[in-house]
């Protein structure tokens, strides 16, 4: 699968030649122009592609009708959402969703957690197919995560601040703004009583087969539709639907997880 950071890279090199063009143009407007358009496209297309490819990608490859083979016999198709295999003349898809938990058990009491148990059977006993929950838990490096949490708590409380402005702010977007500054200030809390932070990744995948690859699509965004608003709604996360490096990361880690803390944040970024 392609790479959101190959294009960034392709894009830097871009921005170097057109820099490295502007210096021996000899004084031609016409070649100081062209090089110093390559240079302002290829520094855009760095930063955009290294923050936001995640998005670009798949609507690269959508538009390019750009069919990526994996080994094994996996094909992601150019709408890059979602992982296809033939498997006997019938078609397997599968679809991943991410999951941002915004509370921590050891944060709520144990009637709390009961509760939150029971909201987590009740969710499950609602899926009438297999669904895979997997998470991935770590203790982060303190040397330089107070500085980074606290940059996140920022932000998320300026994003708070500026729904909270608007003349008819979003209910929802306002809940889950609330929750991750929430989120951020107890893992401040933590820090300064001593507690040593607990980082988690997680994410849910979900597979349903058809006589075409249309079909097996089909069925599968509809699971991870109906996963989506079941497992917002009972467990008070908030759920994605992921594509792209994202959805690639996630299939990667099916067969090998991270070994480090620092690997896994690093492919978190």
């Amino acid at each position: 699968m392609v790479n959101p950071r190959y294009f960034a890279y392709g894009a830097a090199a871009l921005a170097v030649v057109g820099a490295c063009g502007t210096f021996i143009s000899s004084g031609n407007p016409v070649l100081l122009f062209i090089c110093s358009l390559f240079c302002m496209l290829g520094a855009a297309g760095a930063v955009a592609f290294f923050k936001y490819g995640y998005l670009f990608v798949p609507l690269l490859t959508q538009r390019g009708n750009v069919v990526q083979i994996i080994e094994g016999g996996f094909e992601i198709p150019p709408s890059n959402d979602v992982v296809l295999k033939n498997l006997g003349g019938v078609y397997y898809a599968s679809k991943y969703l991410g999951v941002r938990i915004f509370e921590s058990a050891s944060e709520k009491s144990m009637e709390e957690n009961m509760v939150y148990s029971e909201y987590f059977e009740r969710a499950i006993s609602s899926v009438k197919y297999v669904t895979k929950f997997a998470i991935m838990i770590y203790m982060k490096d303190i040397s330089d995560y107070r500085n980074r949490i606290e940059t996140k708590h920022a932000e998320a409380q300026l994003r708070l601040a500026r729904e909270r402005d608007k003349p008819d702010p979003d209910v929802l977007r306002l809940d889950r703004y609330e929750k991750e500054v929430a989120m951020w200030e107890n893992q401040i809390n933590k820090l300064t009583r001593g507690i040593k932070p607990m980082g988690l990744a997680s994410y849910v995948m979900t597979t349903a087969v058809g006589v075409s690859k249309e079909a097996a699509t089909a069925a599968a965004t509809s699971q991870a539709n109906e996963l989506k608003a079941t497992i917002a709604n009972s467990l008070n996360v908030q759920v994605e639907m992921l594509a792209g490096d994202e959805m690639l990361r996630c299939f990667q880690w099916e067969t090998a997880i991270p070994p480090t803390p620092a690997e896994l944040e690093e492919s978190l970024l």
